[in-house]
């Protein structure tokens, strides 16, 4: 009689139920996705039009946390100032996985013809201001919102835990004021929940729908802010020699920033940049000012030659205006780090990634100047950050808007895939089906 192999039988038949079970969740969260992606949309259109300023998310925060409480999930309001936190708890052991959207809008007065176009008006450095999600927050939020709905629903299916993170002032608190995610970090939100993964997404204007883009490594620059004082003396304009003019020791410092990039940096390292933004000085005319100052970013993607950057520019501020007989102070601060994506995460994540997108749809970039405050997440804890697209896919990318502009434009139709990826990662990295 022919013995029967019941070990290997029975490994066999635990794969197949493996495997049903895993197809058979995602089926649902596809299923869910699609059925609730008008309310997804209704959501973010009721966010567009009512947009509020960083640390200023009162009513947003509101929104969040009562759709939360209406799924019976344990929330947390007030978090670095007016972040929401939702915590769904499965009872099974597992990872704490924390998913991440940011709920700022921008003082950007909009010009797109939409009927749920901001008119909103905000106070920013003691002006009134227009406000207008200009970034695609909004969309963000509405996404996670869908995404909480639908992994609360397949609670039983889940194990470990899912932390929901609102998080406001990613584009920075108001001077003088502390906000965003390094707020979050420092109130103690990864030691207290103990999140072990942050997974992060930010729609993109300029990336077809149906794609996302990362890499793995640095994927958005540190930015730093820096601010030059000028001194001279100050003299009538028709006597220049009476005086030292800090107008022209402060154009002279402008265009040797730009040396310090185009010929003393290793560019084919990362790329780097430094931009001056703002030039402050004098009250008439006729008279040449005491003092003038400058203000801008450097943006780098590698810490080394972030500092070498940062002792270039006192070196070279400090000896052109000396050279003028000009005193120049400078003020150097570290506002976000780089975004780095951890590179076994990335590993682990790519099938899930690719499934959910399609393979030809996940695409590896360049690193980007621009930055993110999910940096600090990223400094915490393993962490995943793509760009997902938002372009209709019959526009020109050279005719999209860009993002920060009154003309800022998304296409509704690619948040669908961003409540789907946000469910599939955290199903597949809690409960290891795939």
């Amino acid at each position: 009689m022919k013995k029967t192999n019941f070990g290997g039988l029975c490994f066999a038949i635990f794969l197949v139920q493996v495997s049903l079970s895993a197809q058979t969740v995602y089926d649902q969260i596809d299923k869910q996705a699609t059925a609730m992606d008008a309310k997804v949309i209704e959501w973010r259109r009721d966010l567009h039009e009512n947009p509020e300023l960083s640390n200023r998310e009162f009513k947003t925060a509101e929104k969040v946390a009562a759709h939360l409480r209406s799924l019976g999930l344990e929330v947390r309001t007030g978090v670095a100032k007016t972040g929401v936190i939702g915590i769904l708890r499965t009872g099974k052991p597992g990872p704490v996985v924390g998913l991440r959207a940011d709920m700022d809008g921008l003082p950007v007065v909009e010009r797109v013809n939409l009927p749920f176009a901001s008119k909103a008006k905000g106070e920013y450095r003691g002006e009134e201001v227009g406000v207008m999600h200009a970034c695609g927050h909004d969309t963000h939020v509405a996404m996670l919102m869908g995404a909480a709905s639908i992994l609360t629903n397949l609670k039983s299916q889940l194990t470990g835990t899912v932390v929901f993170i609102f998080q406001p002032a990613e584009e920075g608190a108001p001077p003088g004021e502390t906000g965003g995610a390094k707020l979050m970090v420092d109130e103690g939100l990864f030691k207290d929940l103990k999140i072990n993964v942050v997974f992060g997404q930010h729609i993109n204007s300029m990336i077809e729908v149906g794609n996302i883009n990362l890499r793995p490594g640095g994927l958005l620059a540190a930015a730093d802010r820096f601010v030059i004082k000028v001194k001279g003396k100050q003299t009538h304009g028709s006597q220049p020699w009476a005086g030292v003019d800090p107008v022209t020791v402060a154009a002279q410092i402008v265009l040797g920033l730009q040396t310090i990039v185009s010929r003393q940096l290793d560019l084919t390292k990362e790329a780097a940049v430094i931009s001056v933004g703002k030039i402050t000085g004098g009250v008439r005319n006729n008279i040449i000012p005491e003092e003038v100052e400058l203000e801008g970013t450097i943006r780098t993607l590698d810490v080394a030659m972030q500092d070498d950057l940062h002792e270039r520019l006192r070196r070279t501020a400090t000896n052109i205006a000396e050279a003028s007989g000009a005193t120049a102070e400078i003020e150097i601060n570290k506002f976000v780090p780089v975004t780095y994506n951890n590179a076994e995460l990335l590993t682990k994540m790519g099938s899930t990634l690719k499934r959910v997108c399609g393979e030809d749809n996940v695409v590896i970039s360049r690193a980007t100047t621009g930055a993110e405050d999910f940096a600090f997440f990223a400094n915490e804890v393993p962490s995943l950050f793509y760009f997902l697209g938002g372009r209709t896919p019959s526009l020109d990318p050279k005719a999209a808007p860009a993002h920060h502009t009154p003309d800022f434009y998304i296409d509704e139709a690619g948040m669908k895939l961003g409540v789907r990826l946000f469910c599939n990662l955290v199903v597949d990295y809690t409960t290891k089906l795939k």
